[in-house]
Parts: C-alpha cells; sequence; structure tokens
C-alpha cells in the first residue's frame, strides 16, 4: 500500500509540474537586435518572461556564462539554449506557429535562412570600421542589395495571401517582422515603406492584440 501511495504521489507530482508553463528568461543586450524576434513569440504565445537586458560593458563578464559565447540566449526552466532562429523555430511549434506539414516547415526554414543572408549584408556595412570601405559599400547595398531581396521579398508574401508561408501566420512573418527595426536603423530608413506587401504584413504583425501590447511597453531603443 506504501509503495502504491507513494507511486500516486510521485505521479501527481509529475503531471502537475507538466502542466506548469514553463519559466522564460531572455538575455540580451538592451535593444531590439536579435532579441525582439524572440520577444514576439513570447508575446504572441501569452508567456511572462523575464526580459533581463544587459549594457555592452557587462557583456565581458557574462559572455563565458553563455553557450558558445553568443546571446541571445533563452532559458527555459534554467536550462540555457542559444541561436535567435532556433529558438523561434522552437516556439513557433509551441505556440501553432509551425508549418502544416515538412514541406511548409522546410519554406519557413528557408526564408528565415535568407533573412539571415539579407541581414549579414546589411550587417557587412553598417558595423564595417573603415570609413573609406562602408561608404564604398554603400551605393551597392542601397541601390542592389536591398532592392534585390525586399522585391523578391515582398513578391513571395504577395504569392502567398499576404504572408511568407502558406497562406497563414507563421513564425517566419513575426520573425522577420521582429527584425525591421533593427535592419532598418542600419541603413538609415524604414526598409519596407516602398513595399506594400511587406508593409501590410508589418502592419498585421503589429496589430496582433499580444504583440501590440508588448511593443506599447517594451523599453525604447533605436535599434
Amino acid at each position: 500500500m506504501a509503495v502504491l501511495s507513494s507511486l500516486f504521489i510521485n505521479t501527481y507530482a509529475d503531471a502537475c509540474r507538466g502542466n506548469m508553463a514553463p519559466k522564460y528568461k531572455l538575455i540580451y543586450f538592451n535593444v531590439k537586435a536579435l532579441g525582439e524576434p524572440i520577444r514576439f513569440m513570447l508575446s504572441y504565445g501569452n508567456q511572462e518572461f523575464e526580459d533581463y537586458r544587459f549594457e555592452s560593458e557587462q557583456w565581458p563578464t557574462l559572455k563565458p556564462s553563455m553557450p558558445f559565447g553568443k546571446t541571445p540566449v533563452l532559458e527555459i526552466d534554467g536550462k540555457k539554449t542559444h541561436q535567435s532562429a532556433a529558438i523561434c523555430r522552437y516556439l513557433g511549434k509551441q505556440f501553432g506557429l509551425a508549418g502544416k506539414d515538412d514541406w511548409e516547415n522546410l519554406e519557413i526554414d528557408t526564408i528565415v535562412d535568407t533573412f539571415t543572408d539579407f541581414r549579414t549584408q546589411i550587417g557587412s556595412y553598417h558595423y564595417d570600421d573603415n570609413e573609406a570601405s562602408k561608404e564604398k559599400k554603400k551605393a551597392p547595398l542601397l541601390n542592389e542589395t536591398l532592392p534585390y531581396y525586399l522585391k523578391r521579398f515582398d513578391e513571395i508574401v504577395k504569392n502567398n495571401g499576404g504572408y511568407f508561408v502558406g497562406g497563414k501566420l507563421t513564425w517566419a512573418d513575426l520573425y522577420f517582422v521582429g527584425l525591421l527595426d533593427y535592419l532598418s536603423s542600419m541603413v538609415g530608413h524604414d526598409l519596407v515603406e516602398k513595399y506594400g506587401n511587406l508593409k501590410a504584413l508589418k502592419e498585421k504583425v503589429l496589430g496582433i492584440p499580444a504583440i501590440k501590447a508588448w511593443v506599447e511597453k517594451r523599453p525604447d531603443t533605436k535599434m
């Protein structure tokens, strides 16, 4: 009887733990940048989370405790994980924003990886400390690279009913819109202003009540 009682108590405790909401803690610089898509995802999922922000001078102290010395890091019940796209992919599955099948998930992964290519091109210009080199990169970026990507992104959204994949909201949409302030700040103008389908997608995502509430209360940062 004692064994059965113990088994029942342990099973009940395990069930209770399983029903408890995960405890989330996002660790990132005091900027939007790569942390904002994760904040969008957690907000969309109506999850309470600790938004732990640190300044640049604190990073050398924190870096050794981060996976591969990288951030953003999301702690889930005390377990650290990194890579913003991988985190958003996981959260997308948790909150019903993944594709309906393997093919749609492949399409989501493909477009998100292309966002990374796009961001890398912009970052190569923005973070170049050599003024002569940076100036040389400016015209090709503004006149060739940005239109090349943005026209194609806009066309994809147009052909998918106003979203990037499958004619419905997925985590790819939140990831893209979450990055926009950061990307736009690096080039000095609103990237989607002249691209009607991307602009409409941005407005739809920012109009989601949970994300709208997050944007209204989040700290005011440039990037």
